[in-house]
């Protein structure tokens, strides 16, 4: 038998509902995923500066969205993730602005990245 330790994600049972935490990291692999099926499209002078950058900031989000899982006081930690949400939101704008994507492209990204926002706005009105 084992004994789930403090901090660890409770079991998964077929009926049991997702916590909202698990929801939030499913959402951010989507767009992961998304993103990087975009970025090899990009231009190869692009791969090595825009690419990185917006892989970047999604890594940032991903860490920052465990880290104020497993902190006690969230709220500064869950103002970084919000501030690094919309950091990827400005490099989504200038990939359009430069063509590197299709306005349908950008529609598709950018309501991805908006539900990532909205969970985490959510989280962020709970924690004050």
């Amino acid at each position: 038998m084992s004994h789930a330790r403090a901090g660890d994600s409770p079991p998964s049972s077929g009926y049991a509902q997702p916590s909202p935490y698990a929801t939030l990291l499913a959402k951010i692999e989507e767009v992961e995923a998304y993103t990087h099926t975009v970025l090899q499209q990009y231009p190869k002078i692009e791969r090595y500066a825009l690419c990185a950058d917006i892989r970047a900031a999604l890594a940032n989000i991903q860490r920052l969205s465990i880290v104020a899982w497993k902190r006690y006081h969230k709220k500064t930690t869950l103002q970084d993730l919000d501030v690094e949400i919309e950091v990827l939101r400005m490099w989504i704008r200038k990939s359009l602005r430069l063509k590197y994507i299709t306005p349908r492209r950008y529609e598709i990204w950018v309501r991805h990245v908006n539900e990532i926002g909205r969970m985490v706005g959510g989280w962020l009105k709970a924690a004050r």
